[in-house]
């Protein structure tokens, strides 16, 4: 049984945790926060409740085995399966015309866009078919396989060629659409994430695939019902769990990792996984100082009542700024709890600029909690959007899921094999087969 250290609450930590603990290793988890779940914690406020970070997550294949592997199966816990979306979000563009995508189909999506234009559906069906090969080689070889970045050479041919592709999303985007909308469809998360499309390698559209083939995901409760069962799992595995304890670095003897330190003392571990921004641990901010976080958006979480919209998707506004409105959360009865991302140059409230776009709820809104930037990153005390794309070179320069320490790896959005909800999930999945069991 080996003494394993997880540095970080979040869900790559809690997933790790688990993973780990239930292989039969003695697994310490410190969070330097006042309680778990980083981005999966929720916000609350005057009776109303909302989900700090995602609402929904692709590939949901990642967390059903997440839970099989450490305990009874998510659908189980829950009480339901995990609920599909019928539309994954509606964009609304700036000459007044709107478009309602569907998830897992593409016949669905094809129909959506011919509703923008005659033919639009063919040239949407023609630019997401290309990243079908492009996510059968990331997913054998990066996302299910571990790949270590500083290898180049000595993984698959077809791994080191996509890797090594200089065209960026907004050249490729460019050469398929005429038609700006779809342009900024095909390009929305990664613009949502942080991103700017011209230092973007063109294979990251690959989740425009991952939409048309899985769809989206709802967790029935939100969010805040997976951070829950999560909870729950980790004491079911007797992972010991140590809340505002803040990790110093990590203790390194002749190369190895031998603990970590925390202002209370040093922590004997035999190996440590790193479920933060790696640049938060002296010993390991070398090896990723050719990075940076990509920062989280302006949000503001409002409480609603009266007569509002029912909004039954995400809607998302492409102006200056880019504004996200995503309904949801837990509200007094009569009431709305909706949440806005701000992307862009934001030089007005966004409650005022959504008066713009015809949606004016100035009037109804009876609470409010804002939050720039710099709070959520104090708040997280990092990004959950993990690494920030600065052109090709960016995925060899990020950790994981090992590092050139030894004994220690890395698993959340800054590590491989990236951001969002299925990719941390999978990556507690790669740090366990690497470690194995006890």
């Amino acid at each position: 049984m080996a003494r394993i250290v997880v540095i970080g609450g979040g869900l790559g930590g809690m997933a790790t945790a688990a993973r780990l603990a239930k292989q039969g290793h003695e697994v310490a988890l410190l969070e330097a926060a006042g309680h778990l779940g980083g981005a999966l914690a929720p916000v609350h406020q005057d009776g109303f409740t909302w989900d700090a970070g995602p609402t929904s997550t692709l590939v949901p294949a990642a967390l059903r085995d997440l839970f099989r592997k450490t305990g009874r199966p998510l659908e189980t816990e829950l009480g339901s399966d995990l609920e599909p979306l019928a539309v994954l979000r509606e964009h609304r563009f700036a000459d007044k015309t709107s478009v309602q995508i569907p998830g897992g189909s593409r016949a669905g999506q094809m129909t959506a866009m011919d509703t923008l234009g005659p033919g639009l559906g063919e040239k949407w069906a023609r630019h997401v078919d290309v990243y079908g090969p492009v996510w059968d080689v990331l997913r054998k070889h990066y996302v299910e396989t571990p790949w270590d970045p500083r290898t180049k050479g000595a993984v698959p041919k077809d791994l080191d060629d996509l890797f090594d592709i200089r065209e960026t999303l907004y050249k490729r985007l460019r050469h398929d659409f005429r038609d700006e909308r779809l342009a900024l469809i095909a390009g929305h998360l990664a613009i949502a994430e942080g991103h700017d499309l011209r230092n973007t390698p063109s294979w990251v559209g690959v989740t425009s695939y991952l939409e048309q083939t899985f769809g989206g995901w709802r967790v029935p409760g939100g969010m805040r019902r997976l951070l829950e069962l999560l909870e729950a799992r980790l004491t079911l595995r007797e992972v010991t769990v140590r809340t505002s304890t803040e990790v110093l670095d990590l203790v390194i003897r002749e190369g190895r990792v031998v603990g970590v330190r925390t202002a209370d003392g040093d922590a004997d571990a035999d190996a440590v996984v790193v479920a933060i921004d790696p640049r938060r641990l002296p010993s390991l901010r070398s090896y990723v100082e050719r990075t940076m976080p990509a920062i989280p958006p302006v949000v503001a979480h409002l409480g609603l009542e009266g007569d509002v919209p029912d909004l039954p998707h995400e809607i998302v506004f492409h102006a200056e700024p880019l504004i996200t409105v995503r309904p949801g959360g837990v509200a007094p009865e009569g009431g709305a709890a909706w949440t806005l991302h701000g992307r862009g140059k934001i030089a007005e409230d966004m409650v005022d600029a959504l008066v713009r776009h015809g949606m004016d709820i100035r009037e109804n809104i009876v609470t409010r909690v804002d939050l720039s930037p710099r709070d959520l990153v104090e708040q997280w005390r990092g990004s959950p959007l993990g690494v920030l794309w600065q052109g090709r070179g960016t995925v060899r320069h990020r950790l994981g899921p090992t590092t050139p320490v030894q004994g220690v790896y890395v698993a959340g959005a800054h590590g491989a094999p990236g951001a969002g909800v299925p990719f941390v999930t999978q990556s507690a999945a790669l740090v366990a087969g690497l470690i194995g069991p006890a």
